[in-house]
């Protein structure tokens, strides 16, 4: 094994192959679930994936730099406006409609 293409030993391969586990989780999470905090918390499954090959290429490619840490801390501080709107979006629908299942929300207005 050629220690150039490794990161601390490990191929670039295999967080690219967990990151797109992370992903595939985050996406089932968002597409099964019924339970709108559930599907918030596949989202953040999915920007984790994207922050792991983000600094994976980073470290990989161009560790001289810093933009792969910039661009990092940039979906980190997406990640908590996302959660913030997300979850107060969430209580608010609960407590309007007493439910957090996202097919009851049948229109705009509540």
């Amino acid at each position: 094994m050629n220690l150039q293409n490794t990161i601390n030993g490990i191929p670039l391969e295999w967080y690219l192959i967990v990151a797109a586990a992370l992903f595939s989780i985050g996406l089932y999470g968002v597409l099964a679930r019924k339970n709108a905090v559930a599907m918030l918390m596949g989202v953040e499954l999915m920007l984790n994936s994207v922050n792991l090959n983000l600094l994976a290429f980073w470290r990989y490619l161009a560790p001289e730099s810093a933009a792969g840490l910039a661009f990092a801390a940039f979906v980190f501080v997406i990640a908590a406006a996302e959660t913030a709107v997300g979850l107060a979006l969430i209580i608010a629908v609960y407590r309007s409609l007493k439910s957090v299942d996202p097919e009851t929300l049948t229109q705009l207005k509540l």
